[in-house]
C-alpha cells in the first residue's frame, strides 16, 4: 500500500497548495458541510469537522467562509442542495478506483468523471463494481514523537479502537476504528490527535511496475482529484517511490 499512500500524501499537499491560490475553496467548504451533516456542528465533539476546519484554515480559507459552510451543513442557511454520490471504475492496469463526491449537479459531475476515464485509458463502471474491494474504516493519526507504541496501543484499545499501526516513514501512529466508533475513540483518547477521518482501505492490491501504465493512471487520478465536486479518491495500487516520482504529473 506504500505507493497508494505516497500518492494520497502528494495529492493532499497539492490540494492545500491549490487552495492557497483560491482554486479549491469549494472543495474545502464541501468537506466542512459533509462533516457537519454527519456528526454535528460542534468541532469539540466532531473530530472529522475539526480536522476539516484545520485543513481549510491552514490552506487559507477565510473564517467567514468556514462559518457559512458549518451553518449550511447544520441546515441554518439556505443554499444549493448538495448530494453525496459515489462513482466506481477501473483505471489502467486494472486498478480499482472508488470516488466520493458531493455535488449540486450530478450530470456535470458524472460527465466530467466519465471524460477523465475515457481520456486516460480507464473505464467508468456500474455501482458496486469495485466498492466491495474497499473496507470503510475510521483512521486517527497521532504524531509518534516520543510516544511508546505499547502506550498508544493500550490507550487506543481501551478507547474502543480495532488496531494500531506505526507508519515509520511518516512517523505517525495510525489508529483504526469502525466508522461509527471514530468520534467515540477520538473523545476517549488522551493523546493529541493530528487528524481523524473515515476512509476506504483496499483489501487487494494491484502492483504497477510499468511506466506506460503508471503515467496514465496517475494522470487519471490527478484529473479526478482536481474536479471540484470530488471529496475523496481511493485506489488499490502499489508503486515504488522512483516510479511514483518519475510518472507523477508536474
Amino acid at each position: 500500500m506504500a505507493g497508494h499512500s505516497k500518492w494520497a500524501n502528494i495529492k493532499h499537499r497539492k490540494m492545500s497548495q491549490d487552495a492557497k491560490r483560491g482554486q479549491a475553496y469549494g472543495k474545502f467548504s464541501r468537506e466542512i458541510i459533509m462533516a457537519t451533516k454527519i456528526a454535528g456542528a460542534d468541532p469539540a465533539a466532531n473530530f472529522r469537522l475539526r480536522t476539516a476546519i484545520e485543513r481549510a484554515k491552514a490552506a487559507g480559507l477565510p473564517n467567514d467562509t468556514v462559518e457559512r459552510a458549518i451553518a449550511k451543513g447544520a441546515g441554518q442557511l439556505q443554499g444549493d442542495q448538495l448530494e453525496n454520490l459515489t462513482y466506481e471504475g477501473y483505471g489502467p492496469g486494472g486498478v480499482a478506483i472508488l470516488i466520493e463526491a458531493m455535488t449540486d449537479n450530478r450530470n456535470r459531475t458524472a460527465g466530467d468523471i466519465r471524460s477523465y476515464f475515457n481520456k486516460y485509458q480507464g473505464n467508468l463502471g456500474e455501482s458496486g463494481c469495485v466498492a466491495w474491494m474497499f473496507e470503510e474504516k475510521g483512521q486517527i493519526r497521532i504524531p509518534a514523537g516520543n510516544l511508546a507504541e505499547d502506550v498508544v496501543l493500550e490507550a487506543a484499545l481501551e478507547a474502543g479502537a480495532d488496531d494500531v499501526h506505526l507508519n515509520e516513514e511518516e512517523q505517525v501512529f495510525e489508529i483504526w476504528t469502525s466508522p461509527l466508533a471514530l468520534n467515540t475513540v477520538c473523545q476517549a483518547l488522551k493523546i493529541p490527535i493530528q487528524s481523524a477521518e473515515v476512509t476506504r482501505i483496499p483489501q487487494t492490491m494491484v502492483s504497477v511496475t510499468e511506466a506506460d501504465v503508471a503515467k496514465p493512471l496517475l494522470r487519471l487520478l490527478d484529473a479526478i482529484e482536481d474536479q471540484d465536486d470530488v471529496q475523496a479518491v481511493h485506489a488499490n495500487f502499489e508503486m515504488d517511490d522512483a516510479m511514483m516520482m518519475a510518472c507523477s504529473p508536474q
